[in-house]
């Protein structure tokens, strides 16, 4: 059973922040030129919340607002939903399907290492999906 520590070791601790008094249309920029969904929103060192794709489209275009003139501390999800390394991704996907959210920070000690995505989760299901078959496969063929 795969956990959160080994998709971070294959896909890396690197997380893209912004601060809260950034405009949207600055954390839209630094998503786009990332290709990430989500940034984690921190200010003086400490995550306070985080901001996703979904809270532009839902929170912004949907309410008449502009990106350009708008705040992240004005939309951000401030009740981040967080793992932890050891968490298994199971658990993980229980977690964000119940949730309805796409993304959670990884925080071990207090710090954060880290950040997954539902895309990250089912990849690592499938490739532990297609071991097992592969195993079965060959142990069926001797």
């Amino acid at each position: 059973m795969k956990i959160v520590k080994d998709i971070l070791e294959q896909k890396g601790h690197q997380v893209w922040s912004i601060a809260p008094d950034a405009t949207v249309y600055e954390a839209l920029k630094v998503m786009g030129e990332r290709e990430v969904g989500a940034l984690t929103v921190v200010d003086g060192g400490s995550l306070v919340g985080i901001i996703s794709e979904r809270d532009y489209a839902r929170k912004v275009i949907l309410r008449g607002k502009t990106s350009r003139e708008t705040r992240v501390r004005e939309i951000m999800t401030a009740a981040v939903v967080t793992t932890s390394p050891d968490q298994t991704v199971e658990e993980c996907m229980a977690t964000m399907t119940e949730r309805r959210i796409r993304h959670l920070p990884v925080i071990e000690r207090g710090r954060m290492v880290g950040m997954v995505s539902i895309g990250d989760l089912v990849k690592s299901i499938i490739a532990e999906q297609q071991f097992m078959i592969e195993q079965l496969e060959t142990y069926i063929t001797r």
